[in-house]
């Protein structure tokens, strides 16, 4: 096993090894690939399974630019890291960067502090200890094309997320390099992407001060052993475990610690749920709901070796298999019932690496002959369970209802 010196070393070679990062044409829209069906009802079910995106395998295409590709479920079975090349990517503004020096490129620490510094991924790895954090990326609309009723944004099935072992160092080291003033109250993070209109907002996203310091959020450069992609970030991102993904801003240039609350458009405006969190929920046509901006991930759980349909030998052994995380905490339990919640039975959990990642599960069952339905219900650390009902609210954000999958099982 390297020790943490050599490790630093391979990352620092490989990182400094790019030099400028290669121009990547962006997709044409007539991509490559076969066209397949989501998963939910109403109409935009259809989609292209794309081959031929720079850097990525087989994708779900949901929008060519700003590129949204959506990572294929069945990627979920094989690993519980979430292979780099089929990791789901988003991103909010189209104009992002084809060409970056990360010999120059710089990360700034600005605002209340006592002096204002600027960091190179090379500076960051030479200054600062590393460290490897396993967390789950999720976007916030993941799973969206099942709300009913239906909801304006991006149709997502249940593939805007992805697990993966992040390598950087912790924010609040590069902040006390800074000098954090007394009376600092949040911490303001901006990418290097840039919308299509000038007096549209620059993404900016905003952390409480103590929980930008609190040793889990990191700025990495490396996602499963490798340097991260453009498409993930390159040359450094923001790592913010156990929340949703709009606050893992990508290409990070600017650290800015305020004095005051952040009111900016995407605190002011957006990615904002009904205010009675763990449910987000309200329901169509409500007025006088308070919202607050979304935060913390939720628990969720998923079968993942039988599709929805699937026929099965009535009377043998069946494995069923998937995985889980638990959001803004580990997983405790998974549990599966075969008789609509009546009784749940529980299942073998896999190996656990860490609280905000995937976890595996797995079980062995007999079916009798008929139709069955089998739903999976995750329990967190802090003891919050999947709910048996959906949420609705008007954004699609925070879908995380106990899943089911019918099966069919004959002799």
């Amino acid at each position: 096993m390297t020790n943490d010196k050599e490790r630093a070393g391979v990352s620092r070679r490989a990182i400094l090894g790019t030099g400028m990062l290669a121009a990547l044409a962006w997709p044409r829209r007539s991509m490559a690939g076969d066209t397949i069906r989501m998963p939910f009802e109403g109409g935009g079910r259809e989609r292209t399974m794309i081959t031929n995106y720079p850097g990525k395998g087989p994708m779900i295409l949901q929008r060519t630019r700003p590129p949204l590709l959506e990572t294929p479920f069945s990627v979920f079975d094989k690993q519980v890291f979430t292979p780099v090349d089929q990791f789901f990517v988003r991103w909010h503004w189209g104009d992002i960067p084809d060409q970056i020096d990360p010999a120059t490129f710089r990360v700034r620490v600005c605002g209340h502090v006592g002096q204002t510094l600027a960091f190179t991924a090379d500076d960051l790895m030479r200054r600062f200890k590393h460290v490897e954090l396993a967390a789950v990326n999720q976007c916030v609309g993941n799973s969206r094309g099942f709300f009913e009723p239906r909801v304006t944004g991006a149709q997502w099935g249940n593939g805007a997320m992805g697990n993966a072992l992040w390598r950087g160092v912790q924010l609040r080291h590069v902040l006390d390099a800074a000098g954090v003033k007394p009376g600092a109250v949040q911490v303001q993070f901006e990418g290097a992407d840039r919308p299509p209109f000038a007096d549209a907002p620059n993404l900016r996203k905003s952390l409480a001060i103590d929980h930008a310091r609190d040793g889990e959020v990191m700025i990495a450069w490396a996602m499963n052993g490798r340097q991260l992609t453009r498409d993930h970030g390159f040359p450094l991102r923001l790592i913010v475990p156990g929340w949703y993904s709009t606050y893992w801003i990508k290409m990070l240039q600017s650290i800015c610690v305020l004095d005051h609350a952040d009111t900016g458009f995407w605190t002011r405006s957006a990615y904002r749920i009904p205010d009675n969190w763990p449910r987000a929920a309200m329901r169509p046509g409500d007025r006088n709901v308070q919202f607050v901006p979304i935060s913390r991930m939720v628990p969720r759980s998923f079968v993942t070796n039988l599709d929805d349909g699937a026929h099965v030998q009535a009377g043998e052994a069946l494995q069923v298999r998937g995985i889980a995380f638990g959001g803004d905490s580990g997983v405790k339990r998974v549990d599966v019932s075969t008789d609509d919640g009546a009784t749940w039975m529980p299942t073998r959990l896999g190996a656990d690496h860490g609280k905000y990642s995937f976890r595996r599960w797995s079980l062995r069952l007999r079916l009798p002959a008929g139709a069955h339905t089998l739903q999976v219900r995750c329990t967190n650390a802090a003891g919050l369970a999947q709910p048996a009902q959906a949420n609705w609210n008007p954004g699609g954000f925070m879908r995380n209802v106990i899943e089911s999958v019918s099966l069919q099982a004959s002799s």
